[in-house]
């Protein structure tokens, strides 16, 4: 079941499934800013990932002596949500672990995303909370797809990912879904990335170093697009697949496996280890160029 917000100026519409985006757009314009997924390219729209982000190695982990099976971003995706709250400008939506997640992943939790329309924009509050009686291991992150061109008789190549920063950063290669633990040169003082045909034949361009807590996808040509603020999310992603058409701008609290993982989760890079009965929030903020 999906529902609408309307604030007067922008008009966004989410699922239950997965508490997933599914049109973003201005309330006065027929112009659809986010991605709507197609099977012959990425058939989701906006995911968020928890309790993973990435690959595990082998798609699995050992925790308590025991082997568990996860997929790639974790299950949050694929789960239906509860309605908490909502008023015309808002809306919450939780998930709590039940058997099925247990399965998966044997923490008590709960997951709740609020989306608020304020100042022309989105906010995406995130809160996790440990409700088991041991520490909990967790990545969390946001995987949104922007249609890219986003209007007819544009180009790919007309497109940039513009950061609010000039930056000098690595990207990190991903291969099997598993990131390398070493860098390739990739900014180098510059705040921009142009985007063409073959940017994302090695796969996503996956960030470590950034200062930048702003990015925008953005038309050199008029000037529209979306910025995406990530403040607290210390990894940033950049994906799509060579010849569609959108663009995915992910801001992560966690980062895939490398090759030589060790397969316990409180090992991973950058996981939140997070003690009994605390939370832990985050907020991102998309607005529309």
């Amino acid at each position: 079941m999906a529902m609408t917000l309307d604030d007067g100026s922008l008009r966004l519409n989410v699922d239950r499934l997965g508490a997933e985006m599914r049109s973003l757009r201005r309330a006065d314009s027929p112009v659809e800013y986010l991605w709507q997924g197609d099977p012959a390219f990425w058939d989701r729209r906006a995911p968020h990932l928890f309790p993973i982000v990435g690959r595990l190695k082998g798609d699995t982990f050992v925790h308590g002596g025991k082997t568990y099976t996860l997929g790639q971003h974790g299950f949050a995706r694929d789960r239906e949500f509860a309605v908490e709250g909502r008023t015309a400008t808002s809306a919450t939506f939780v998930l709590h672990d039940d058997a099925g997640t247990r399965s998966l992943y044997p923490f008590r939790f709960r997951l709740t995303v609020t989306y608020r329309l304020a100042g022309g924009g989105v906010e995406i509050a995130y809160e996790v909370a440990n409700v088991s009686g041991d520490g909990m291991p967790f990545s969390l992150g946001a995987h949104p797809g922007f249609r890219c061109p986003l209007t007819g008789g544009e180009r790919l190549q007309e497109y940039v990912v513009e950061f609010e920063h000039a930056e000098t950063a690595n990207r990190y290669p991903v291969e099997g879904g598993l990131v390398s633990r070493r860098g390739e040169p990739c900014l180098n003082g510059e705040n921009a990335i142009p985007l063409g045909p073959r940017t994302f034949e090695g796969g996503a361009l996956v960030f470590k170093e950034l200062v930048s807590r702003r990015a925008r996808l953005v038309s050199r040509r008029s000037g529209r697009g979306v910025e995406v603020g990530f403040e607290g999310f210390p990894y940033f992603g950049i994906w799509s697949k060579p010849g569609a058409p959108f663009v995915c701008l992910e801001p992560w609290c966690g980062v895939a496996d490398p090759p030589d993982a060790s397969g316990r989760l409180e090992d991973k890079e950058a996981i939140v280890c997070l003690p009994p009965g605390a939370t832990f929030a985050r907020t991102l903020a998309i607005r529309l160029l």
